[in-house]
C-alpha cells in the first residue's frame, strides 16, 4: 500500500502572521510607508530588536537568525497582498516605485488585538519606526551590519567548504 504524504501546517512566519506584523509596522510608520526591501529589514529589527540596540527581542533569538532575512521577503510580500485585500494595507505607486502604507482598516486592527504579544509587537513597531523609519534600506543594511559581527560571522560558518 502507498503512503500518504501530508504536509504539516506551518506554525511560524506564515504569510498571514507576517502580514499582520506588517499592518502593525505600517501603522507605526504612518503617514509614511516603506518599500518591500525596507519592510523586510524593519521586520528583522522588530523581531530581534535587541540585536540592533533596542528593547528585548520579541522572539527568542536563535542561531543563524540573520539568514531569516533571505527567506522572509517572499512571505512578507504574500502577507502584504493578503492584508491589502482586506483594506489593512494600501499600495502607493509613484516615481519612487511601490510603497506600502497603512490602510484604513489598520486603525481597527491595531486597536482590537490586546494580548501581551500584540502589545509587545506594537511597542517594538513604534520603537523601530522612531529609530529607523527615516533611514534608507542601504543605510539600514550598513547599520545592522555594524551592530554586531554576528551577521557576517554566522553567514560564514554555514558556507559549505569545497576541497579539491
Amino acid at each position: 500500500m502507498g503512503s500518504i504524504n501530508r504536509k504539516h501546517p506551518e506554525l511560524f512566519n506564515t504569510p498571514f502572521e507576517l502580514g499582520l506584523r506588517m499592518v502593525y509596522l505600517l501603522f507605526a510608520l504612518r503617514p509614511g510607508g516603506a518599500d518591500l526591501q525596507k519592510l523586510v529589514l524593519l521586520d528583522y529589527a522588530i523581531v530581534y530588536s535587541q540585536d540592533v540596540g533596542g528593547p528585548a527581542s520579541l522572539h527568542t533569538p536563535v542561531p543563524y537568525r540573520n539568514a531569516e532575512l533571505f527567506s522572509r521577503r517572499e512571505r512578507i510580500e504574500q502577507g502584504l497582498y493578503i492584508m491589502s485585500t482586506r483594506g489593512l494595507v494600501d499600495v502607493v505607486l509613484d516615481d519612487r516605485g511601490m510603497t506600502y502604507v497603512a490602510g484604513p482598516g489598520s486603525f481597527t486592527m491595531v486597536g482590537s488585538l490586546a494580548s501581551k504579544y500584540w502589545r509587545d509587537l506594537q511597542e517594538r513597531c513604534i520603537w523601530v519606526a522612531k529609530n529607523f523609519g527615516s533611514v534608507s534600506s542601504n543605510e539600514l543594511l550598513s547599520l545592522f551590519a555594524e551592530s554586531g559581527h554576528l551577521w557576517g560571522a554566522e553567514l560564514e560558518t554555514i558556507k559549505p567548504s569545497y576541497h579539491l
